[in-house]
């Protein structure tokens, strides 16, 4: 696939969860935190692949940007955008890691019906799927939302 429209990235069910509860507490933009450089480096949407035990797209945001520097300087910065919620819970995840990245997203969305590994897997004509993510196609990513009947 050329075209780089979307992400589509893996998290966990726990992250997953936050990102819900606090987008419908009313926090609009909200950020992702990975250690060392991650991707997406540019897309116009990410997708939401909640990883085992679930195993499913469960909703999708609108990509603000990806930040990389260090790990007290994003904190200062967009440390109040993180599900982590404290410094001292955020370093704990860091582990010492001095360099970070945050996600930058808005206007997440919870699909009605989220995508299922194997119908994903069925849509994108492939047998696996990359554990760091991967980009889509503006098409696909409207195959993706059109699948979903998002909970509003």
């Amino acid at each position: 696939m050329k075209e780089r429209y979307a992400f589509v990235m893996m998290v966990k069910d726990k992250w997953w969860q936050e990102f819900v509860r606090l987008h419908r507490k009313g926090k609009q933009v909200q950020s992702y935190v990975q250690t060392g450089f991650g991707v997406p480096k540019n897309a116009s949407m990410l997708f939401f692949y909640v990883a085992k035990p679930v195993g499913e797209i469960a909703g999708y945001a609108d990509f603000i940007e990806r930040k990389v520097g260090d790990s007290e300087d994003l904190w200062k910065e967009h440390g109040h955008e993180s599900v982590l919620g404290t410094a001292k819970r955020y370093f704990g995840f860091l582990d010492g890691k001095k360099k970070v990245s945050f996600v930058r997203f808005e206007n997440l969305q919870e699909a009605a019906k989220p995508v299922v590994l194997n119908n994903l897997l069925m849509l994108l004509g492939t047998g696996r799927i990359s554990r760091r993510g991967f980009y889509i196609d503006k098409k696909m990513a409207e195959k993706l939302k059109a699948s979903m009947d998002l909970i509003l």
